[in-house]
This record gives C-alpha cells, structure tokens and sequence, in this order.
C-alpha cells in the first residue's frame, strides 16, 4: 500500500505555543537623552528570529460608528517643525528596547513642545518569525499586524 505524504509543518518547539505579543507604554522624554529604556515583561519570550515594531499613537480620530479610533503609526516617524525635522526612532533586542527622539546635532531639542515630548504611548508588537515572514504582512499598518498575529486590545500588555 502506497501512503501519500502529507504537508510539511512548522518547524518549531514541542509543547511550545509561539505567539505574537504585544505591550504598551507611555512615557515623557526629557533632558539630556530624549529616550526610554523599555524592558520587556518577564512573560514575554523574545527569540532572536523574532521580529520587533514599534507603533507611536499618533492620533486620534472620529469613528464611523461614534466615538474616536487611535491612529498608529509605526517608527521611525519623522516630524516637522519651524526650526527642523527629528524623528522619534528605536533600537530593539530580544529582551528590551530604547526608544528615542533623532535629529541633527544643530537640532535643539529644547524648542519642542510638550505634545512632542509629554505622555507618548508606544505598542511594541513581537512578531514570531513565521508571522514576520508573511506575505500578507504589512508592517506599517498597525491593524493589519494585529489582525495577522491574532491579537486584541485585550492582549496588550500595560508597562507602567
């Protein structure tokens, strides 16, 4: 008797569920570095084919059916001001992130206004390397992330 094969799975860990996650934090940027330190929950497992994003809300908007809907828009995000440009940017391991304020070193910071640099939410998403390799992925639109990955407002992780 012949038995045909069937197809190939995921190479992964046995016993071992591997998921998106996701978290948020809000955070001021202040004098001398215009960055935060972000490490990741204890609960969160970071592998190093994993991949991270990081989104700033940007906005909020009116929604269709009433209310506002968060705009997200995901880093570096570059923005214009009268006396230049900066971007809000990040660097990422797998087990913490800086988020940071760039520009150019004649940039001064210190014109900034306080909607730049005050109360600053941020998603960070950890996509698993099956997700990240997608070609349905779209990284630059936060709610097609979060739909591709599976996961809700409820699955967010708050950093305080």
């Amino acid at each position: 008797m012949k038995v045909a094969e069937g197809h190939s799975g995921f190479d992964g860990l046995d016993g071992t569920n591997i998921v998106a996650q996701s978290f948020e934090i809000t955070t001021n940027f202040t004098a001398p570095d215009y960055e935060e330190f972000v490490v990741y929950p204890n609960n969160i497992e970071v592998f190093d084919t994993d991949m991270t994003l990081i989104y700033i809300l940007w906005d909020e908007v009116p929604g269709n059916n009433g209310g506002t809907v968060d705009v997200w828009r995901l880093l570096p995000q570059t923005v214009y001001t009268d006396f230049g440009e900066f971007q809000y940017n990040y660097d990422a391991t797998n087990g913490d992130a800086t988020i940071f304020l760039d520009a150019p070193s004649s940039f001064d910071f210190n014109d900034l206004a306080p909607g730049d640099l005050d109360n600053q939410t941020f998603r960070i998403v950890i996509l698993p390397v099956d997700l990240a390799q997608n070609p349905l992925l779209d990284i630059t639109d936060y709610d097609s992330v979060m739909n591709l990955a599976g996961l809700t407002t409820q699955d967010i992780i708050t950093i305080e």
